[in-house]
């Protein structure tokens, strides 16, 4: 269904206003190569492009416009699509005629570039146009055309722009022809799920079944060939597009198993999150038991054994991958940034497939700490990796840490997230609500307005609110139908108490699956929310090796910190007694505003530092300690120093 949403929340329209007046163009100017900044790699790896982005330059190299080479990783267009719908969203709700401009120049480069045929994809186009659809394990071919696909969509859906839409169905429909199980068609799949979402968004917007059908294609052919990959390297004999990446098994890659027989997140962090968004909408929209029972296995191996408590997922740096259950190292996991976003794009497509706020409950989670974190406070420096603990000399002494970042690069090789942080924050508008036939769910707490059409007449919802920062909620809710309005309210997973009054009267209303259930009758109303926003310890599994004995601070959906700047170094040492009292305080002059979290611990240290690196006894220092927290996505805003969420709860009996 249609719903309109406009954000006025303080917290997020910094964000919005920070993608509009920074990101956007400080991102463009990185794809033209126009400004001086030092890429980095991502990690110790030689064969990592940095010299510079290229990729503006790359589409006009295979427009004809210049001559050269492609530069970049064979997946660079994705990072201009992911630009051009992050520009589309920001349109939406601060409208720009020189950024409509600019992109309206993009989508024209991008039909430029295009080939008669519909193909597009200027690696191949420029360096190999006879090894298109070849390797397709390593190619991002079918990747980067779903990202176009998407930005077309979104970019038509808020400018009416028919070019856009046209380059897509153009590049749509040379794919549907291209790949099935006719004869002369390729029956395979890409080894980076995308294709499929952005197929399943343009038959949304056109309702034209083949682009469901072929969507459904690649989903259910997935694994059901698993040697697919490797016939199609034997049979191209040509040197690899990316070294190295065919030798990872079909786990890598999603192709282990057909897609119906999948119960675990395995592979790719961010092809798997990719898949299931797509396969959630898949077995929604044709209502498939099956599929819909494979996205509940996965999600579920995933937020109950293979999530870290920051909402980051990918626990190894080798395929930026999972690993198995309750394998969550704090130092050298991957927990990409672009993996967090997948992970909300799953949970919003399972939002509307079934009403359940532990979808809600981890959208949230992972929005305000892993995403939140990937990217700096100016908006021009970013994480790939979001690390739950840091020591900046074990990063760049450590090669099996190159990864692990003690700051922010200005930019990265491998640039997938920032583009794709900056879709997210200018389109979070559409993750606040979920509006269905027959209700409406009320997911994240931000103030804002709603506006739709329930049953054929116009309700409007009002959020007022300062969350995070205090759990005061107040909803207007102006219902202008004959129909009651059943109006559902997430009660967060974390919140230990809460009351809820209607028109001033406590309501009784149950809670069903996690929201709050609440019949609405014709006209204005009035909910009030209060929901304890109390500072809390949470523990892990016991099955997590690396956080046995150890304590996480969390207010709300806010997970906490402690960087080095504020409590010194060595913060392994930082011991938080389990009777601690914690003391919040809300700092409007740090870190543009954060509640901190100070609590009064001890810190273990060496009885000599010149002492035996082991001995029979336990001699040590234990020295009292003002220990004080940030929330997470803040750390790193101050210059390189150590950072760790899981601290020591206890040591044991300390002899000194």
């Amino acid at each position: 269904m249609n719903y309109k949403v406009r954000i006025s929340d303080d917290f997020w329209n910094r964000y919005r206003n920070l993608v509009k007046q920074e990101m956007i163009p400080y991102q463009w100017a990185v794809l033209n190569d126009a400004i001086s900044i030092n890429i980095e790699k991502e990690r110790d790896d030689a064969s990592i492009p940095n010299e510079k982005s290229h990729a503006i330059e790359n589409f006009k190299i295979a427009a004809g416009i210049t001559k050269g080479k492609h530069y970049g990783w064979v997946f660079q267009d994705s990072d201009v699509y992911k630009w051009l719908e992050a520009a589309a969203y920001t349109l939406s709700y601060a409208w720009d005629d020189k950024l409509k401009k600019t992109a309206d120049e993009v989508i024209d480069l991008i039909a430029s570039a295009q080939e008669e045929d519909g193909y597009l994809n200027t690696y191949f186009s420029i360096m190999e146009p006879d090894r298109k659809y070849k390797r397709l394990g390593e190619s991002h071919e079918l990747y980067c055309s779903g990202h176009f696909i998407e930005a077309a969509v979104a970019y038509h859906e808020i400018t009416g722009s028919e070019k856009a839409l046209s380059t897509a169905r153009k590049l749509a429909d040379h794919i549907c022809k291209t790949f099935g199980k006719n004869a002369g068609q390729i029956r395979g799949v890409d080894g980076h799920e995308e294709i499929e979402t952005g197929l399943m968004r343009l038959y949304h917007l056109t309702g034209e079944k083949t682009y469901l059908n072929t969507a459904g294609f690649f989903l259910r052919e997935r694994g059901k060939d698993p040697h697919f990959f490797e016939k199609q390297t034997a049979d191209d004999q040509g040197k690899p597009v990316i070294d190295g990446i065919h030798k990872f098994p079909m786990k890598y890659y999603q192709m282990h198993l057909p897609v119906e027989l999948q119960d675990s997140a395995e592979g790719h962090a961010v092809r798997l999150v990719y898949m299931c968004t797509a396969l959630a909408d898949l077995a929604k929209t044709t209502h498939d038991a099956k599929l819909a029972e494979t996205c509940r296995k996965i999600w579920k191996n995933i937020t109950e054994k293979r999530m870290y408590i920051t909402g980051g997922i990918g626990s190894t740096v080798i395929g930026e991958a999972f690993t198995l259950d309750y394998d969550l190292p704090n130092d050298t996991m991957y927990c990409e940034t672009c993996a967090s976003i997948g992970l909300i794009f799953f949970a919003r497509q399972m939002l509307s497939l079934e009403s359940k706020a532990e979808y809600a409950d981890v959208m949230e989670r992972a929005l305000y700490n892993t995403v939140l974190s990937g990217m700096a406070l100016d908006g021009k420096h970013f994480f790939y990796v979001n690390p739950l603990e840091v020591v900046p000399k074990k990063s760049e002494l450590d090669p099996g840490k190159s990864h692990v970042k003690p700051v922010r690069p200005q930019w990265l090789g491998c640039a997938c997230c920032p583009p794709n942080l900056a879709r997210l924050l200018a389109s979070l508008d559409r993750y606040i609500y979920t509006v269905k036939e027959d209700e409406i769910l009320i997911n994240l707490f931000i103030r804002s307005t709603m506006e739709c059409t329930y049953r054929g007449h116009t309700i409007q919802i009002t959020q007022s609110c300062d969350y995070p920062k205090d759990g005061e909620i107040m909803f207007t809710v102006d219902h202008t139908g004959t129909d009651e309005l059943p109006l559902k309210i997430r009660i967060p997973s974390w919140a230990d108490g809460y009351k809820c009054s209607v028109d001033g009267r406590q309501t009784s209303a149950d809670i069903i699956n996690g929201y709050l259930e609440i019949r609405i009758s014709i006209g204005e109303h009035r909910v009030n929310l209060h929901l304890d926003l109390e500072v809390k310890r949470w523990y892990a599994n016991p099955n997590v090796s690396e956080d046995v004995g150890k304590v996480a601070i969390a207010r709300g959906p806010f997970v906490y910190c402690a960087e080095s700047v504020d409590n010194g170094e060595n913060l392994h040492g930082l011991i938080l007694p389990e009777e601690a009292k914690a003391d919040y305080e809300w700092r409007a002059d740090l870190l543009e505003g954060v509640g901190v979290i100070s609590m009064q611990g001890f810190r273990i240290m060496a009885y000599d530092d010149d002492g035996p690196l082991y001995e029979s006894a336990k001699r040590f220092t234990k020295k009292a300690q003002h220990i004080k927290m940030i929330p997470y996505y803040a750390w790193a805003n101050r210059g390189e120093n150590e950072m760790r969420v899981w601290l020591h709860e206890s040591m044991g009996e300390v002899k000194l």
